[in-house]
């Protein structure tokens, strides 16, 4: 007798799994055993028993949505009035001297909320880049990885750093920058600690220098080297604005790409965050490299950085993915709201043809997975994948009339959060609420601590 499935989500209005060939099944179901995908099929296919079912008539179901870039402590200080209306250099000086008063609390606390309002908008795996660690602090990257075991998550926080203050040139105060055999050796001791390698790895660790203006080159150079030992990705900002151009040129003489390439970061071993401002050249060189790239379409508009050259990158071969970014991409964290925008932003730059719902759905879960170095195990709905999944109801007066092309209407019509998104076959958004039940306490936590941030500097 058939060993019944863990959970069965069946009779979806449509299955668009994103696996190697792009298959659509209406009427589709997936089954998930041992938290990886153990089935799929159509009507025509006989279902297999399951101890637990979920019921996707009406739905659009897709793979887990993967965010390859985030900065979760920075909704601590959401929509934080008197950062609003400066660009990106002007919003780090004004935040900085706040976020110096991070602690373990801060962290936990941020990512519990963070990674839920995620888990909200279908987000199975998350990113994240914490790179202000202060002084007496306390392991903020343990604190945030406790986090997302109680939510149930697939989580890859990156051991970011900063060591260039103001006095030595770079942007951040004293107090949130550390030297780099002290950032080296903490790298080290989080992979140890945290970093699991199998194919259905709930954590991973990359190492992630904050960006050009905020480490030396040393730095850059001597972790992309721990990586390399230590067979762990890498992650950075990169051409995020003009301004991070017109820095590089004055003080290293060179632009942020030939500064990358320098510091032997340019290997399929990188992805980078928001690439807005890379010369054609610079792109087909991150392409043959397969360098990433995380998207963050509604940060770069709110901090006015660009329209990024997202056909360009991934018609040249890099692999690109969508982040949320943090408290400055539209103070929201909704990895729908950033499929629906990359979409609206690929059709304003190179016409209505160019990026259709397809295409965004595609960097946001094989793109992303493609980023993180999860192929086939994540961003796709393939037996022996990760038994990540969000489902998508399609009804009620945002869907009224849309009939002919659920992925379409998935994005055009809305906005949209996902009915069910699961982790490794377990609910952790059930009926569009989250299951876990700490949810209330949490906030309120959130609460206290993001006052005590913001109070007065």
């Amino acid at each position: 007798m058939e060993t019944p499935a863990d959970l069965l989500v069946h009779d979806a209005e449509l299955l668009a799994t994103v696996d190697a060939d792009r298959r659509e099944i209406a009427g589709g179901w997936v089954a998930v055993t041992g938290g990886v995908v153990s089935g799929i099929g159509g009507p025509a296919d006989p279902q297999p028993g399951a101890a637990r079912r979920i019921d996707a008539r009406g739905c659009l179901v897709t793979p887990g949505l993967v965010n390859t870039h985030h900065h979760l402590y920075q909704n601590l200080t959401r929509a934080f009035a008197p950062a609003l209306t400066g660009g990106l250099f002007d919003w780090l000086v004004t935040l900085y001297p706040l976020w110096a008063r991070l602690d373990e609390e801060a962290a936990h606390v941020s990512a519990y909320v963070g990674l839920t309002e995620l888990a909200l908008s279908g987000c199975t795996t998350s990113t994240d880049h914490l790179y202000v660690h202060p002084r007496g602090a306390g392991d903020l990257i343990s604190a945030e990885v406790a986090a997302a075991r109680e939510l149930g998550v697939r989580f890859h926080p990156t051991r970011g750093s900063m060591s260039l203050s103001v006095k030595d040139g770079g942007l951040p105060p004293d107090s949130v920058v550390q030297d780099d055999d002290e950032i080296l050796a903490d790298s080290q001791r989080l992979v140890d600690l945290h970093h699991d390698r199998s194919p259905t790895a709930m954590t991973r660790i990359a190492l992630a220098p904050c960006s050009p203006f905020s480490v030396s080159t040393g730095l850059m150079t001597r972790t992309a080297e721990l990586a390399e030992t230590l067979d762990v990705r890498l992650h950075t900002h990169l051409a995020e604005t003009q301004d991070e151009d017109a820095f590089c040129l004055e003080t290293l003489g060179r632009r942020p790409v030939d500064l990358l390439e320098d510091v032997g970061w340019m290997t399929d071993r990188v992805w980078l965050a928001h690439v807005v401002w890379p010369s054609a050249t610079e792109v087909e060189r991150l392409g043959a490299a397969r360098v990433g790239a995380a998207h963050c379409p509604s940060s770069n508009m709110i901090l006015g950085s660009g329209l990024a050259p997202v056909a360009e990158l991934r018609a040249a071969g890099a692999p690109v993915g969508l982040g949320v970014d943090g408290s400055s991409s539209a103070d929201a964290a909704s990895l729908w709201l950033e499929a629906r925008t990359a979409m609206l932003q690929g059709k304003l730059r190179h016409g209505a043809a160019a990026m259709s719902a397809r295409d965004a759905l595609e960097m946001a879960t094989r793109g992303g997975a493609a980023c993180l170095g999860r192929t086939g195990e994540i961003g796709e709905l393939s037996v022996g994948a990760c038994g990540d999944l969000a489902v998508w109801a399609l009804d009620g007066v945002r869907f009224a009339g849309a009939l002919s092309d659920p992925v379409e209407a998935w994005l055009r019509c809305g906005p949209v959060a996902a009915r069910h998104t699961v982790v490794a076959g377990r609910p952790v958004v059930e009926d569009g609420v989250p299951v876990h039940p700490g949810l209330d306490e949490q906030l309120a936590v959130h609460r206290r601590v993001s006052a005590a941030i913001q109070a007065a500097v």
